[in-house]
This record gives C-alpha cells, structure tokens and sequence, in this order.
C-alpha cells in the first residue's frame, strides 16, 4: 500500500544471514512484521545497505518476494536496479514486478553522457512494468548528471520521483528543475532538516530502519516551516547517523539486533562490530529512546 500523504518514510532493507551465510528468508519475513509495528512506509530491495554486490540475482528475487508476502499489502515494496544496459534494467525490472516489486528505483548510470543517459531513462521508463524511482548515488562525489538533466528524467511519464545523492548544494539545484507532483526524497538521516527546508517530502535512507518515526518526523515539521521544533530530533538523527553510519552495514546491523531484529552479522568476509562499538550504539539508541 503506497501511502497518499507525505511524508513518505522509505529504507534499504538489510538482508539477513544464517550461520552458513545464506539468505535467511524466514528471518526476513520476521523482521518485516516487526517493521509493520513501526511508521515505515516501505522497503528497498537490492542496495547498498541489502549488500547487494554480495547476492546473486536469484537471492534478490527471493528477498523480494518474500518482503512481498510478509508485508500483506499493508506496506510497499520498491527493487533497486544499478545496470548501465537498459535492456538489462528492463529484465530485472519486469523479474521483480513477477516477483511483487511495486517499483523499481534506477540509479543513474556513470559515467554517461547527457544524451545515453536520457536515452537509457526513456526507454527505461516507457518499457517498465512498474513505476520507477530514479536514485542520483555515485559513490565518486562527481554528479552522474547536470540538475536540468535529473528534473527532465524526474519529469518522464511512469517516474514516481526521486531520491537524492548527499550533496546539499546539488541536490538544492535539482528541486528547482524536479516537477512538483513527483516525490523528492532526502537520502541521509543527517540531511532530513535540510532536505526538507529545500522541498523534500519524504525520505530513503538506513536510519529509517531503525528510527522511522524520528525520521518522519523531522521531515513533517521542515516541510511544513516548524525548524524550531524539528531541530532537537535532527540534533539526535545527526547523533544517530555518524555514530552508526561509520561502521557502515554492520553498524547498522549492529543496531538493529539491540532492537530485536534478527540476522544481524554481515555476509562474510565482513565482521560484525565488537563489543565497545555496540555499547556506543547501545547508549545512542538509549538517548533517543528507542530502547526499553
């Protein structure tokens, strides 16, 4: 179910693993129905986040049709896409939809020309099953595109919106050129404030796994003008962010676990956290209230 109002509070689903290091699907579903309990609006599949160079594509199918089925309708369910082909892009686009993906979030394909990039999102967004999301993340800090270009492929038929890279200063260049009745998501939990400020009206990053209603909260009040009181819970997500955000996956493991979920190591050969950096999170967590 894709909620009619903003804002809408997204997250890159981590992917647990077994004691053999496989997909754990029961766990996956487990944690979903823990999810239900929480504000989180919907789930993205095949990510950074997901560990998804570390899947093949027949786990991404399974994880995506299990996070389908758990769900119930009662959330939705968008399937991340990073391939410069969009022949290949419109293969797994059309596997995830079979596989009960509601949309597909595309990452902008680098390095491009302004012209293939264009190309790629027509063809993509005219031959998708579903909606798609476009996601500017580049991982290099050099813009996979120029803001003009991001607002024409966020304007392209079958486009529900768009998710920003962590430039502020770009991304504040590409809400002038994004339409208006296409969502604007804010890609960092210590970038909400800020993100909202500028238009954004929803949200896609880590944190919202762990604290979706601080999260939808804080974009709530920036976007409607109320930074006085927003600013207390952005001082906590900031908090929130670096300290967990360091450690990277298994940080973000790491705080999940001392929230119930389970599946909670990384795929080897990562590790997961010890017990000093836990504690930091654990006492973190604690000042945002989110432990018992």
């Amino acid at each position: 179910m894709i909620p009619s109002a903003d804002p809408i509070v997204v997250a890159p689903t981590p992917t647990p693993f077994d004691s053999e290091d496989r997909v754990d699907y029961d766990v996956l579903g487990r944690n979903v129905e823990r999810w239900l309990k929480t504000p989180l609006s919907g789930f993205v599949l095949g990510t950074a986040n997901g560990e998804e160079l570390a899947l093949s594509d027949a786990e991404k199918l399974g994880i995506v049709e299990t996070v389908s089925q758990a769900h119930g309708g009662e959330r939705f369910v968008i399937a991340g896409i990073d391939n410069p082909s969009s022949t290949e892009t419109l293969r797994l686009a059309e596997a995830y939809a079979k596989a009960g993906a509601d949309m597909v979030r595309v990452r902008i394909p680098r390095p491009m020309s302004p012209i293939e990039i264009k190309a790629y999102f027509q063809k993509v967004t005219q031959g998708s099953p579903v909606p798609v999301v476009v996601i500017h993340q580049t991982f290099t800090g050099v813009p996979a595109a120029p803001p003009d270009l991001i607002g024409e492929l966020v304007s392209l038929d079958n486009v529900f919106g768009y998710i920003t890279d962590h430039d502020i200063r770009f991304e504040g260049r590409v809400r002038i050129y994004a339409p208006e009745d296409k969502k604007f998501w804010i890609c960092n939990g210590g970038l909400l404030l800020a993100g909202a400020a500028m238009g954004a009206n929803g949200t896609c990053m880590w944190l919202g796994n762990i604290a979706p209603a601080i999260c939808r909260d804080i974009v709530a009040l920036g976007y409607d003008g109320r930074v006085a009181e927003a600013r207390p819970l952005q001082r906590m997500a900031s908090r929130m962010d670096g300290l967990i955000g360091q450690h990277g996956v298994a940080g973000v493991k790491a705080a999940l676990g001392l929230l119930g979920f389970e599946g909670i190591a990384p795929r080897h050969p990562r590790s997961e956290l010890g017990r000093g950096d836990v504690d930091q999170i654990r006492s973190v967590l604690a000042q945002a209230g989110l432990l018992g």
